[in-house]
């Protein structure tokens, strides 16, 4: 989880307009619903509708939920096509996607790493050379082949396992967007952990003011200004361990197949969250250094780093 965005609320809104927020705990962390509306009735529908599809989102690509679509695909024996619900087809294409633009910061692949780092973060030991190294081979987004024609998806590899946590909340905020949109509600902002979407700006004002959090939890590195957009930030905060005197994120570097070393805390934003979601944990496994060159180049219009 991340906990690192604050939505700041400044100015008042217009007579006619008033704020209404509606919570609801999805995907392992707390979704929060903020809306302007004349008829707070017609708001509650819309987000009820939302958070129904924030259900939805998270029963088909969640790796915990035991008989979760994702889970069932990652039983599939390798090289067997398997056509899945055109909802869990679009999220891992998306993944693929932002997999491509990362060249594999981002990689949707990493499922069995993924379980091997959360074992280790529980028993503070790191795993055996052997077993990373089975994991890290069973690891490759090259060879998560797609059929948009047929919905279908090939793990080409034994032992593949897809874990798409590090996109599925951004991807959640997007969908729970459109539809506060589609009820005509486009001063909106969806809150899910770390990840904003944002609508337009409230009434009155320039747009949506985000506090940034670095890693002290009680003060805020500075603020932005945004709207019509997704922000996300991910780094070691809160989630890290110490095994052997080192300290570990619960970041996962593809490369290595271990939680990153580096201590790091990385904003971005973009033209959505299901954008910004699959960049923040991509920018951290580059590094402080070039994080806000690399992350530009793929496509998000502002980073901020704090290390």
């Amino acid at each position: 989880m991340k906990f690192l965005l604050l939505l700041l609320f400044v100015l008042p809104a217009r007579a006619d307009m008033r704020r209404f927020t509606f919570e609801r705990g999805l995907m392992g962390t707390r979704f929060a619903i903020t809306t302007y509306a004349e008829d707070e009735s017609k708001a509650k529908a819309a987000t009820d509708e939302a958070f129904a599809k924030g259900e939805e989102i998270n029963a088909v690509a969640s790796d915990y939920i035991a008989d979760s679509e994702l889970l069932h695909l990652s039983q599939v024996p390798a090289g067997q096509a398997t056509v899945v619900s055109p909802l869990l087809f679009d999220i891992i294409l998306k993944a693929r996607h932002a997999a491509e633009v990362t060249d594999g910061r981002f990689d949707p692949t990493i499922g069995t790493l993924t379980k091997l780092w959360r074992e280790s973060r529980r028993t503070l030991k790191l795993p055996a050379s052997d077993v990373l190294a089975k994991a890290r081979a069973a690891c490759d987004w090259h060879a998560l082949t797609l059929d948009p024609a047929t919905h279908s998806v090939t793990l080409e590899k034994p032992g593949m396992r897809l874990d798409l946590g590090g996109i599925a909340k951004g991807y959640a905020a997007d969908r729970l967007f459109e539809i506060m949109t589609k009820y005509g509600f486009p001063r909106s902002c969806v809150a899910a952990g770390g990840d904003l979407r944002l609508g337009d700006p409230p009434p009155g004002q320039t747009g949506w003011k985000v506090g940034l959090r670095t890693f002290d939890k009680d003060t805020t590195s500075g603020e932005i200004t945004v709207s019509n957009c997704g922000v996300s930030t991910s780094g070691d905060l809160q989630q890290f361990v110490e095994i052997d005197g080192k300290r570990y994120s619960h970041i996962i570097d593809p490369a290595t197949g271990l939680g990153l070393t580096n201590h790091i805390a990385v904003t971005i934003v973009a033209k959505d969250a299901t954008t910004s979601d699959s960049f923040d944990n991509s920018a951290c496994v580059v590094g402080a250094e070039h994080a806000v060159e690399v992350a530009k180049s793929w496509g998000a219009t502002d980073v901020r780093v704090a290390k």
